[in-house]
């Protein structure tokens, strides 16, 4: 018999972060509707998701991972931790396209806002929750030409769990 391999590294107790605990108001499981969605070829078209939000390593960082119900719902996973000195998060985004990005959010007790700003394609989301924080409903919007927002799609994100 082998023994199994132990670290030596010591059991790492990190404290706790108010800034992390205003994120539980996510954790769990969500149903997503996305609908009104610009590069749609049907405008009325409905792609519904599954995300869910989970703690990692602890409870240093969120992790969301989503599942599309849909062909053109790509897979993807975010990361989310706080950022102390701006008093925002950082958020670390990628999907099964391949797209990878780097989002700053910001989170209250009624409003969740996530924002990129990149020269020639910045985004923004504003979701805002319902009184029993089990609805939210957001929108993205992007920025293409450097001049005018424009509506992205809608999403209507109803908690499960």
């Amino acid at each position: 018999m082998t023994k199994k391999h132990q670290s030596s590294m010591p059991e790492i107790q990190f404290k706790s972060n108010a800034a992390l605990e205003r994120l539980g108001v996510l954790a769990g499981e969500w149903n997503v509707e996305m609908s009104s969605m610009s590069f749609h070829p049907d405008p009325s078209a409905v792609v519904h998701w599954h995300i869910s939000f989970e703690w990692l390593e602890g409870g240093i960082f969120m992790i969301q991972r989503e599942e599309g119900l849909s062909p053109e719902v790509p897979r993807g996973t975010w990361i989310i931790g706080p950022d102390d000195a701006a008093g925002t998060y950082c958020v670390l985004h990628y999907d099964s396209r391949g797209v990878s990005r780097i989002y700053q959010m910001s989170l209250d007790d009624s409003t969740w806002k996530i924002w990129r700003d990149f020269p020639g394609f910045s985004q923004r989301f504003t979701g805002t929750f319902n009184e029993d924080g089990k609805t939210i409903t957001a929108r993205w919007e992007k920025l293409s030409d450097g001049l005018k927002w424009e509506h992205d799609f809608d999403l209507t994100y109803t908690k499960v769990r």
